[in-house]
């Protein structure tokens, strides 16, 4: 009988550990808990990696959709877009943050997870040369997926990506 509990015992860490969502591994997919940044701290971040940011209103404020906000962006959303800037040598112009005005859902601009980035040759070649093509989206957006997880769609004017980790920082 002590052996049968050892068994249960273990199946229950493993489980645990194992779960989606729990211990080691958690899928790209899955939503878990985040470190949010300020707007301040975002910027301070592109600046230091040498991105940079636009808006058609000129503007930074989250509650206009002209705006191009990063106030309760996923830290790990930041670190995408550095991780991305160091491993494509690309210049970035981020041109959508955390405003509203995009679509909802729980890997959302507004929720974080989400950047938009003007569309440039050399970015294009490198999503397309280094990420796996995944099909396109309900909205006929294009998709590539990075090695981490992340998600690239071609939406035509920009890339929109959604930023389930860091991309290896």
């Amino acid at each position: 009988m002590r052996f049968r509990s050892a068994l249960t015992a273990l199946a229950l860490v493993l489980g645990a550990l194992f779960a989606p969502g729990f211990g080691a591994l958690t899928a790209a997919g899955e939503a878990h808990a985040v470190t949010k940044i300020s707007h301040a701290t975002a910027t301070s971040m592109f600046t230091a990696s040498g991105i940079t940011w636009s808006s058609s209103g000129n503007c930074s404020d989250r509650n206009n959709p002209t705006c191009t906000s990063f106030e309760q962006l996923n830290l790990a959303t930041a670190q995408g877009a550095q991780t991305l800037k160091s491993a494509s040598g690309c210049a970035l112009n981020i041109t959508g943050g955390t405003e509203t005005g995009h679509a909802s859902g729980t890997y959302s601009h507004w929720n974080g997870y989400k950047l938009d980035f003007g569309k440039a040759k050399c970015l294009s070649t490198y999503v397309q040369t280094n990420f796996t093509y995944i099909g396109v989206r309900g909205d006929g957006s294009p998709q590539w997926q990075s090695a981490s997880g992340n998600v690239y769609a071609d939406e035509g004017n920009h890339w929109d990506v959604t930023y389930y980790n860091c991309g290896g920082c």
